[in-house]
């Protein structure tokens, strides 16, 4: 066991955190889609 895997600075999982970045990034891109929507059913 290397010296890296002795002294870990985060224990918490890494599919909590990788679930929320997916979360995060679909969420401001469906925003932009829906605001984009918005914006071309108001601009017709």
């Amino acid at each position: 066991m290397n010296e890296f895997e002795k002294n870990v600075q985060s224990k918490r999982n890494d599919a909590i955190d990788s679930a929320v970045g997916f979360i995060v990034t679909f969420g401001f891109f469906a925003s932009m889609f829906i605001l984009a929507t918005i914006i071309h059913l108001v601009g017709s």
